[in-house]
């Protein structure tokens, strides 16, 4: 079984990754289980550059410490919302971009301010990328989305996040109305994630 840690605590992003790689034969850990406790500070302008600014502070971490994960490949992610009405924004931002509101009272504010907006000015897309540091130091990136809208409401309980107002046309609802299963399937995490290991696959590495 292949080991990797993947440079995260948040317990949402754990699980939907545990989901999607149920049935594989790699052993997942996080930050926690190895011990890593420090703040990463994710100063870069891109997704893939906070992802593999992540990755390469947990692997120095790895590689540094006394523990048998030397060589182990580390897994990070940076994902967020772009919002066209907002050029684009949040984006690497979509965390921080909440200050001291909730998701809940975020979601409220953007709706109420782009009341009346028509749905072909509501565009939007999550974004996610993911950044492997491999046990040579080689970092493997890939970047990928889900397109879709700002919706009208808030609605549904099964995500995180801004899901709740992310609606998908083509599938009539958002992603907070989706199975766990469905999510996975089409979500920007769910591909970057399927993407990555198909890489870390082909080259033997898992």
């Amino acid at each position: 079984m292949s080991t990797i840690v993947f440079a995260t605590t948040n317990k949402d992003k754990v699980r939907e990754i545990s989901e999607i790689t149920a049935g594989s034969d790699v052993n997942i850990l996080t930050m926690s289980d190895i011990g890593y406790v420090e703040d990463i500070e994710e100063d870069g302008t891109t997704f893939t550059e906070n992802a593999t600014i992540k990755a390469k502070a947990v692997a120095d971490y790895i590689n540094t410490s006394k523990t048998d994960l030397k060589g182990a490949i580390v897994l990070a992610d940076d994902s967020g919302l772009e919002i066209d009405y907002y050029d684009k924004k949040p984006g690497i931002m979509s965390h921080r971009w909440l200050g001291d509101r909730t998701y809940t009272q975020a979601m409220q504010d953007v709706l109420k301010d782009m009341e009346g907006v028509p749905d072909d000015k509501r565009t939007a897309r999550f974004v996610c990328s993911m950044a492997a540091v491999l046990s040579d130091g080689q970092v493997i990136t890939v970047l990928d989305t889900i397109e879709g809208i700002v919706g009208h409401e808030i609605i549904g309980d099964n995500g995180f996040g801004y899901d709740p107002f992310f609606y998908v046309p083509e599938l009539g609802c958002t992603t907070a109305q989706l199975s766990t299963e469905d999510k996975n399937k089409i979500s920007h995490r769910g591909k970057a994630l399927r993407n990555i290991i198909g890489k870390l696959k082909d080259a033997g590495l898992i």
